[in-house]
């Protein structure tokens, strides 16, 4: 299972960067993750732009979303939803279609007991427009994550840890179920 994964904070030491990849570490014996750097350098989207005409930064992000098994997007929430660099490089899978049919797995983080939940609903409703297949056993929101990792970045907590192996499991079970099409 070949696994993308993408985190909407652009902040170096981002603590739901840090917590991406601790889930990162969980993966199924087998799998193979592949980080993408960041959204960062994508160009605002433009829907009169055509897919097929996309530029160089836009096709660079499109080509690890459709060679990937599936996707795992990790955000924090600001101002009550994902960061708009996530959503900007969500926006340029629009019209291509990467994410159609893909199992996603989504991770939203906080300082605050909710998670990030409204960044994860915001995600939610994004990815169901875009025919993302969404695992939701897949979709986790981790409160208090500070109080969830050590000083080295690794999971601390037991019950977050369990959880996301938890969600690997149904991630590899919707890459199968995707497979046997």
């Amino acid at each position: 299972m070949k696994i993308l994964a993408v985190s909407g904070s652009l902040r170096p030491g981002s603590t739901v960067t840090t917590l991406m990849h601790a889930a990162l570490g969980l993966l199924p014996p087998g799998s193979e993750a592949v980080v993408h750097a960041s959204p960062a350098g994508l160009p605002y989207f433009d829907p009169g732009v055509d897919p097929d005409d996309a530029p160089a930064a836009v096709q660079a992000w499109r080509a690890p979303v459709a060679a990937a098994d599936a996707v795992l997007i990790a955000s924090p929430e600001y101002a009550h939803g994902m960061p708009g660099v996530l959503k900007n490089a969500l926006e340029w899978l629009v019209g291509s279609g990467e994410l159609a049919g893909k199992p996603v797995a989504l991770l939203t983080a906080s300082p605050y007991p909710t998670g990030g939940d409204r960044a994860r609903a915001w995600l939610t409703e994004t990815l169901t427009v875009m025919s993302a297949a969404l695992v939701p056993e897949a979709s986790l929101g981790v409160g208090m994550v500070r109080s969830r990792l050590g000083p080295d970045g690794a999971l601390t907590d037991p019950a977050t840890a369990e959880a996301l192996r938890g969600a690997w499991a149904a991630v590899e079970r919707a890459v199968q179920a995707t497979a046997d099409r």
